[in-house]
Protein backbone atom coordinates (compact mmCIF):
# COMPACT_ATOMS: atom_id res chain seq x y z
CA UNK A 1 0.00 0.00 0.00
CA UNK A 2 1.37 3.41 -1.00
CA UNK A 3 0.64 6.81 0.55
CA UNK A 4 1.36 10.01 -1.37
CA UNK A 5 1.79 13.45 0.20
CA UNK A 6 0.02 16.55 -1.09
CA UNK A 7 2.20 18.47 -3.52
CA UNK A 8 2.05 21.60 -1.33
CA UNK A 9 3.56 19.85 1.71
CA UNK A 10 6.86 21.71 1.95
CA UNK A 11 7.91 22.19 5.59
CA UNK A 12 9.74 19.76 7.85
CA UNK A 13 7.02 19.92 10.54
CA UNK A 14 4.45 18.83 7.94
CA UNK A 15 6.54 15.81 7.00
CA UNK A 16 6.99 14.97 10.69
CA UNK A 17 3.25 15.29 11.37
CA UNK A 18 2.49 13.12 8.34
CA UNK A 19 4.70 10.37 9.77
CA UNK A 20 3.23 10.78 13.25
CA UNK A 21 -0.35 10.48 12.00
CA UNK A 22 0.48 7.31 10.07
CA UNK A 23 2.11 5.79 13.16
CA UNK A 24 -0.81 6.80 15.39
CA UNK A 25 -3.22 5.14 12.95
CA UNK A 26 -1.27 1.88 13.18
CA UNK A 27 0.66 2.00 9.90
CA UNK A 28 4.13 0.45 9.77
CA UNK A 29 5.81 2.29 6.91
CA UNK A 30 8.99 3.22 5.10
CA UNK A 31 9.60 6.67 3.62
CA UNK A 32 10.41 6.64 -0.09
CA UNK A 33 13.57 8.17 -1.48
CA UNK A 34 11.63 11.14 -2.87
CA UNK A 35 10.29 11.91 0.66
CA UNK A 36 6.80 12.22 -0.86
CA UNK A 37 5.68 8.60 -0.95
CA UNK A 38 5.40 6.13 1.91
CA UNK A 39 5.20 2.36 1.60
CA UNK A 40 3.12 0.36 4.10
CA UNK A 41 5.03 -2.72 5.26
CA UNK A 42 1.99 -4.53 6.70
CA UNK A 43 -1.70 -4.88 5.92
CA UNK A 44 -3.77 -1.82 6.88
CA UNK A 45 -7.38 -0.69 6.47
CA UNK A 46 -7.06 1.57 3.43
CA UNK A 47 -10.71 2.67 3.59
CA UNK A 48 -10.35 3.90 7.18
CA UNK A 49 -7.07 5.63 6.40
CA UNK A 50 -8.61 7.44 3.41
CA UNK A 51 -11.24 8.85 5.78
CA UNK A 52 -8.77 10.15 8.36
CA UNK A 53 -5.45 11.24 6.87
CA UNK A 54 -4.59 14.94 6.57
CA UNK A 55 -1.27 15.27 4.75
CA UNK A 56 -1.85 12.59 2.11
CA UNK A 57 -3.92 13.07 -1.03
CA UNK A 58 -3.72 9.44 -2.22
CA UNK A 59 -3.90 6.02 -0.54
CA UNK A 60 -3.08 3.26 -3.01
CA UNK A 61 -3.99 5.61 -5.85
CA UNK A 62 -7.38 6.52 -4.39
CA UNK A 63 -8.24 10.07 -3.29
CA UNK A 64 -8.49 10.71 0.45
CA UNK A 65 -11.53 12.42 1.98
CA UNK A 66 -9.38 15.40 2.89
CA UNK A 67 -8.20 15.80 -0.73
CA UNK A 68 -11.86 15.86 -1.80
CA UNK A 69 -12.84 18.30 0.94
CA UNK A 70 -10.15 20.90 0.16
CA UNK A 71 -11.36 21.15 -3.45
CA UNK A 72 -14.37 22.99 -2.07
CA UNK A 73 -12.50 26.28 -1.76
CA UNK A 74 -13.56 29.73 -2.95
CA UNK A 75 -10.35 31.45 -1.84
CA UNK A 76 -6.75 31.54 -3.08
CA UNK A 77 -5.43 30.00 0.14
CA UNK A 78 -5.30 26.16 0.31
CA UNK A 79 -6.18 26.26 4.02
CA UNK A 80 -9.38 28.31 3.69
CA UNK A 81 -11.71 25.68 2.21
CA UNK A 82 -15.41 25.28 3.07
CA UNK A 83 -16.31 27.84 5.76
CA UNK A 84 -12.79 28.18 7.22
CA UNK A 85 -12.22 31.48 5.38
CA UNK A 86 -15.15 33.30 6.98
CA UNK A 87 -14.03 36.45 8.81
CA UNK A 88 -10.46 37.89 8.59
CA UNK A 89 -9.14 36.59 11.92
CA UNK A 90 -5.44 37.10 12.70
CA UNK A 91 -3.38 34.34 14.26
CA UNK A 92 -5.45 31.34 13.07
CA UNK A 93 -3.71 28.03 12.58
CA UNK A 94 -3.95 25.69 9.60
CA UNK A 95 -6.89 23.23 9.62
CA UNK A 96 -4.75 20.57 7.91
CA UNK A 97 -2.42 20.61 10.91
CA UNK A 98 -5.37 20.28 13.30
CA UNK A 99 -6.76 17.29 11.41
CA UNK A 100 -3.34 15.63 11.60
CA UNK A 101 -3.03 16.40 15.33
CA UNK A 102 -6.43 14.81 15.96
CA UNK A 103 -5.01 11.67 14.38
CA UNK A 104 -1.74 11.93 16.32
CA UNK A 105 -3.51 12.08 19.70
CA UNK A 106 -5.80 9.20 18.74
CA UNK A 107 -9.10 11.11 18.85
CA UNK A 108 -12.07 8.82 18.25
CA UNK A 109 -15.65 9.46 17.19
CA UNK A 110 -16.92 8.91 20.73
CA UNK A 111 -14.48 11.48 22.18
CA UNK A 112 -14.99 15.13 23.11
CA UNK A 113 -12.19 17.54 22.14
CA UNK A 114 -11.87 20.91 23.87
CA UNK A 115 -10.40 24.16 22.55
CA UNK A 116 -10.50 26.70 25.40
CA UNK A 117 -9.30 29.46 23.03
CA UNK A 118 -11.59 28.71 20.08
CA UNK A 119 -10.59 31.83 18.12
CA UNK A 120 -11.99 31.48 14.62
CA UNK A 121 -13.28 27.93 15.20
CA UNK A 122 -10.68 25.88 13.30
CA UNK A 123 -10.46 23.07 15.88
CA UNK A 124 -14.21 22.61 16.13
CA UNK A 125 -14.75 22.62 12.37
CA UNK A 126 -12.07 19.99 11.79
CA UNK A 127 -13.48 17.84 14.60
CA UNK A 128 -16.91 18.19 13.02
CA UNK A 129 -15.61 16.98 9.64
CA UNK A 130 -14.02 13.91 11.27
CA UNK A 131 -17.22 13.07 13.16
CA UNK A 132 -15.67 13.93 16.53
CA UNK A 133 -17.62 15.92 19.14
CA UNK A 134 -16.03 19.16 20.30
CA UNK A 135 -16.39 22.02 22.73
CA UNK A 136 -15.11 25.52 21.98
CA UNK A 137 -14.81 28.32 24.51
CA UNK A 138 -13.68 31.91 24.08
CA UNK A 139 -13.88 35.15 26.03
CA UNK A 140 -14.39 37.07 22.77
CA UNK A 141 -17.98 37.56 21.65
CA UNK A 142 -16.72 37.93 18.08
CA UNK A 143 -14.90 34.58 18.20
CA UNK A 144 -17.92 32.76 19.57
CA UNK A 145 -20.15 34.27 16.88
CA UNK A 146 -17.94 33.48 13.89
CA UNK A 147 -17.14 29.97 15.18
CA UNK A 148 -20.85 29.20 15.48
CA UNK A 149 -21.55 30.47 11.98
CA UNK A 150 -18.80 28.33 10.44
CA UNK A 151 -20.14 25.12 12.00
CA UNK A 152 -23.90 25.76 12.31
CA UNK A 153 -24.94 27.52 9.08
CA UNK A 154 -25.01 24.18 7.24
CA UNK A 155 -28.12 23.34 9.29
CA UNK A 156 -30.18 26.34 8.09
CA UNK A 157 -29.35 26.87 4.40
CA UNK A 158 -33.02 27.07 3.25
CA UNK A 159 -33.81 29.59 6.00
CA UNK A 160 -30.76 31.68 5.06
CA UNK A 161 -31.90 31.72 1.43
CA UNK A 162 -35.41 32.73 2.44
CA UNK A 163 -34.14 35.83 4.26
CA UNK A 164 -31.57 36.71 1.59
CA UNK A 165 -34.03 38.36 -0.82
CA UNK A 166 -35.36 40.85 1.71
CA UNK A 167 -31.87 41.86 2.92
CA UNK A 168 -29.87 41.76 -0.31
CA UNK A 169 -32.35 42.45 -3.09
CA UNK A 170 -35.45 44.31 -1.87
CA UNK A 171 -33.76 46.45 0.79
CA UNK A 172 -33.43 50.20 0.01
CA UNK A 173 -29.71 50.97 0.13
CA UNK A 174 -30.18 54.65 0.91
CA UNK A 175 -31.68 53.93 4.33
CA UNK A 176 -28.89 51.68 5.53
CA UNK A 177 -26.22 54.01 6.86
CA UNK A 178 -25.47 57.63 7.60
CA UNK A 179 -22.03 58.94 8.51
CA UNK A 180 -21.42 61.83 10.88
CA UNK A 181 -17.65 61.58 10.40
CA UNK A 182 -15.15 59.00 9.10
CA UNK A 183 -14.96 57.49 12.61
CA UNK A 184 -18.60 57.73 13.64
CA UNK A 185 -21.09 55.45 12.02
CA UNK A 186 -24.79 55.28 12.88
CA UNK A 187 -26.40 52.01 11.92
CA UNK A 188 -29.89 52.35 10.49
CA UNK A 189 -32.09 49.68 9.02
CA UNK A 190 -29.83 46.76 8.19
CA UNK A 191 -28.63 45.96 11.70
CA UNK A 192 -32.16 46.21 13.04
CA UNK A 193 -33.47 43.97 10.27
CA UNK A 194 -30.79 41.38 11.08
CA UNK A 195 -31.53 41.59 14.81
CA UNK A 196 -35.20 40.94 14.07
CA UNK A 197 -34.49 37.55 12.45
CA UNK A 198 -36.04 34.98 14.80
CA UNK A 199 -33.84 31.99 13.99
CA UNK A 200 -30.60 32.50 15.93
CA UNK A 201 -28.42 30.55 13.47
CA UNK A 202 -29.76 32.55 10.52
CA UNK A 203 -29.38 35.80 12.47
CA UNK A 204 -25.78 34.91 13.32
CA UNK A 205 -25.01 34.22 9.65
CA UNK A 206 -26.13 37.68 8.55
CA UNK A 207 -24.53 39.34 11.54
CA UNK A 208 -21.13 37.91 10.54
CA UNK A 209 -21.65 39.06 6.94
CA UNK A 210 -22.25 42.52 8.38
CA UNK A 211 -19.12 42.32 10.57
CA UNK A 212 -16.96 41.36 7.59
CA UNK A 213 -18.33 44.42 5.77
CA UNK A 214 -17.30 46.54 8.76
CA UNK A 215 -13.84 44.96 8.59
CA UNK A 216 -13.63 45.61 4.85
CA UNK A 217 -14.54 49.24 5.34
CA UNK A 218 -12.09 49.74 8.23
CA UNK A 219 -9.24 48.39 6.11
CA UNK A 220 -10.33 49.88 2.79
CA UNK A 221 -12.05 53.17 3.51
CA UNK A 222 -13.53 53.61 0.02
CA UNK A 223 -15.18 50.22 -0.18
CA UNK A 224 -18.97 50.43 -0.40
CA UNK A 225 -20.44 48.92 2.77
CA UNK A 226 -23.68 47.54 1.41
CA UNK A 227 -22.07 46.04 -1.69
CA UNK A 228 -19.52 44.38 0.57
CA UNK A 229 -22.33 43.00 2.75
CA UNK A 230 -24.13 41.52 -0.27
CA UNK A 231 -20.91 40.02 -1.62
CA UNK A 232 -20.15 38.47 1.79
CA UNK A 233 -23.61 36.94 2.03
CA UNK A 234 -23.27 35.38 -1.41
CA UNK A 235 -19.77 33.98 -0.84
CA UNK A 236 -20.64 32.71 2.67
CA UNK A 237 -23.78 31.02 1.37
CA UNK A 238 -21.93 29.35 -1.49
CA UNK A 239 -19.23 28.10 0.92
CA UNK A 240 -21.89 26.75 3.27
CA UNK A 241 -23.47 24.92 0.34
CA UNK A 242 -20.01 23.55 -0.52
CA UNK A 243 -19.84 22.26 3.05
CA UNK A 244 -23.18 20.50 2.63
CA UNK A 245 -22.16 19.06 -0.74
CA UNK A 246 -18.90 17.70 0.69
CA UNK A 247 -20.80 16.04 3.54
CA UNK A 248 -23.22 14.39 1.12
CA UNK A 249 -20.57 13.35 -1.42
CA UNK A 250 -18.38 11.68 1.21
CA UNK A 251 -21.18 10.52 3.55
CA UNK A 252 -19.51 12.32 6.46
CA UNK A 253 -21.11 11.71 9.88
CA UNK A 254 -20.60 15.18 11.37
CA UNK A 255 -19.51 15.56 14.98
CA UNK A 256 -21.52 17.64 17.42
CA UNK A 257 -20.19 21.15 18.06
CA UNK A 258 -20.81 23.16 21.22
CA UNK A 259 -19.42 26.70 21.37
CA UNK A 260 -19.90 29.01 24.35
CA UNK A 261 -18.73 32.33 25.69
CA UNK A 262 -16.44 31.55 28.61
CA UNK A 263 -13.12 32.07 30.35
CA UNK A 264 -10.25 29.58 29.98
CA UNK A 265 -9.09 30.60 33.46
CA UNK A 266 -12.31 29.24 34.94
CA UNK A 267 -13.73 26.44 32.80
CA UNK A 268 -17.28 25.53 33.76
CA UNK A 269 -16.59 21.83 33.24
CA UNK A 270 -16.27 18.85 35.56
CA UNK A 271 -12.83 17.45 36.28
CA UNK A 272 -11.68 14.64 33.94
CA UNK A 273 -14.38 15.64 31.45
CA UNK A 274 -12.72 15.87 28.01
CA UNK A 275 -10.81 13.33 25.91
CA UNK A 276 -8.36 15.75 24.36
CA UNK A 277 -7.36 19.41 24.09
CA UNK A 278 -6.02 21.17 21.00
CA UNK A 279 -5.51 24.90 21.28
CA UNK A 280 -3.34 27.92 20.61
CA UNK A 281 -3.25 30.46 23.47
CA UNK A 282 -3.67 34.14 22.61
CA UNK A 283 -0.58 36.08 21.55
CA UNK A 284 -2.01 39.11 23.29
CA UNK A 285 1.39 40.52 24.24
CA UNK A 286 2.30 40.75 20.55
CA UNK A 287 -1.20 41.17 19.12
CA UNK A 288 -3.92 43.31 20.69
CA UNK A 289 -7.04 41.28 19.92
CA UNK A 290 -9.38 43.95 21.31
CA UNK A 291 -7.90 46.62 19.04
CA UNK A 292 -7.80 44.23 16.11
CA UNK A 293 -11.53 43.39 16.41
CA UNK A 294 -12.63 46.82 17.66
CA UNK A 295 -14.85 47.48 14.63
CA UNK A 296 -16.65 44.16 15.11
CA UNK A 297 -17.02 44.47 18.89
CA UNK A 298 -18.40 47.99 18.57
CA UNK A 299 -20.79 46.86 15.83
CA UNK A 300 -22.09 44.20 18.23
CA UNK A 301 -22.65 46.92 20.84
CA UNK A 302 -19.85 46.06 23.31
CA UNK A 303 -17.90 48.52 25.43
CA UNK A 304 -14.23 48.11 24.47
CA UNK A 305 -12.97 49.21 27.90
CA UNK A 306 -15.06 46.55 29.63
CA UNK A 307 -14.10 43.90 27.07
CA UNK A 308 -10.42 44.70 27.59
CA UNK A 309 -10.70 43.82 31.27
CA UNK A 310 -11.84 40.30 30.37
CA UNK A 311 -9.16 39.50 27.78
CA UNK A 312 -5.89 37.75 28.57
CA UNK A 313 -2.66 39.64 27.93
CA UNK A 314 -3.97 43.08 27.03
CA UNK A 315 -4.01 44.58 30.54
CA UNK A 316 -1.11 46.67 31.81
CA UNK A 317 2.08 47.77 30.08
CA UNK A 318 5.69 46.62 29.93
CA UNK A 319 6.82 44.19 32.64
CA UNK A 320 3.43 44.36 34.39
CA UNK A 321 1.68 43.26 31.21
CA UNK A 322 3.96 40.22 30.93
CA UNK A 323 3.47 39.37 34.61
CA UNK A 324 -0.34 39.51 34.35
CA UNK A 325 -0.27 37.46 31.14
CA UNK A 326 1.88 34.73 32.73
CA UNK A 327 -0.39 34.59 35.79
CA UNK A 328 -3.47 34.28 33.59
CA UNK A 329 -1.91 31.53 31.47
CA UNK A 330 -0.93 29.50 34.53
CA UNK A 331 -4.59 29.56 35.59
CA UNK A 332 -5.55 28.37 32.09
CA UNK A 333 -3.07 25.48 32.18
CA UNK A 334 -4.32 24.48 35.65
CA UNK A 335 -7.86 24.31 34.28
CA UNK A 336 -6.83 22.41 31.16
CA UNK A 337 -5.06 19.82 33.30
CA UNK A 338 -8.07 19.52 35.61
CA UNK A 339 -10.71 18.91 32.90
CA UNK A 340 -8.59 16.50 30.80
CA UNK A 341 -8.97 12.78 31.43
CA UNK A 342 -5.94 10.88 32.73
CA UNK A 343 -3.92 9.29 29.94
CA UNK A 344 -5.23 11.74 27.33
CA UNK A 345 -3.37 14.43 25.41
CA UNK A 346 -3.22 18.21 25.41
CA UNK A 347 -1.75 19.96 22.35
CA UNK A 348 -0.59 23.56 22.73
CA UNK A 349 0.58 25.50 19.67
CA UNK A 350 2.57 28.47 20.93
CA UNK A 351 5.53 30.67 20.04
CA UNK A 352 7.84 33.12 21.78
CA UNK A 353 6.23 36.55 21.81
CA UNK A 354 8.28 39.73 21.45
CA UNK A 355 7.66 42.85 23.53
CA UNK A 356 9.52 46.10 22.92
CA UNK A 357 12.10 44.26 20.82
CA UNK A 358 12.81 41.61 23.46
CA UNK A 359 11.89 37.96 22.87
CA UNK A 360 10.03 36.37 25.76
CA UNK A 361 10.69 32.68 26.49
CA UNK A 362 7.01 31.80 26.27
CA UNK A 363 7.57 28.25 25.01
CA UNK A 364 10.09 27.33 27.73
CA UNK A 365 7.87 28.80 30.43
CA UNK A 366 4.88 26.88 29.10
CA UNK A 367 6.75 23.56 29.12
CA UNK A 368 8.19 24.24 32.57
CA UNK A 369 4.85 25.07 34.16
CA UNK A 370 2.86 22.33 32.42
CA UNK A 371 5.37 19.69 33.59
CA UNK A 372 5.25 21.17 37.08
CA UNK A 373 1.48 20.62 37.37
CA UNK A 374 1.67 17.03 36.11
CA UNK A 375 1.74 17.01 32.32
CA UNK A 376 4.37 14.89 30.59
CA UNK A 377 5.87 16.39 27.43
CA UNK A 378 5.70 13.75 24.67
CA UNK A 379 6.63 15.80 21.60
CA UNK A 380 8.00 19.27 20.89
CA UNK A 381 8.00 20.15 17.18
CA UNK A 382 9.21 23.35 15.56
CA UNK A 383 6.68 24.90 13.20
CA UNK A 384 7.68 27.56 10.70
CA UNK A 385 5.13 30.34 10.12
CA UNK A 386 5.24 31.30 6.47
CA UNK A 387 4.67 34.99 5.68
CA UNK A 388 6.69 38.18 5.87
CA UNK A 389 4.22 40.14 7.99
CA UNK A 390 3.36 37.57 10.65
CA UNK A 391 3.72 38.58 14.29
CA UNK A 392 6.20 35.72 14.79
CA UNK A 393 8.11 33.45 12.45
CA UNK A 394 8.17 30.20 14.47
CA UNK A 395 5.90 28.31 16.82
CA UNK A 396 6.21 25.06 18.71
CA UNK A 397 3.69 22.23 18.70
CA UNK A 398 3.76 20.87 22.25
CA UNK A 399 2.04 17.54 22.87
CA UNK A 400 1.53 16.72 26.54
CA UNK A 401 0.03 13.66 28.17
CA UNK A 402 -1.81 13.70 31.49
Amino acid sequence: MEFRLFENVQFIYELVLAQHELSALGVDFEVGGDLRTFECKTTSDSAALKKRLAYFDKVDGETTDYASIVKHNRTRSPNQYLTHWIYPYKGKYHPQMIRALLNVIGAEKCDVILDPFIGSGTTSLECQLLGIDSMGIDVSQVCVLISKVKSESIEVIPQIEKVKKSLCEDYPETTLFTFDSPKTQKKEGLSQAINNIENEKVRNFYKVAELIAHSDRSRRRKKDFYQSFKNNVEKMLQSTKDFKNAVEELSLPLGNVKIDLGDARDLKLKSEHVDGIITSPPYSIALDYVKNDAHALEALGYDLKKVREDFIGVRGTGAKKVKVYNEDMRKCYDEMYRVLKTGKHCVIVIGNATLQGQELKTVDKTVEYCEKIGFKLKKNMDKIIFGLYNVMQKENILIFEK
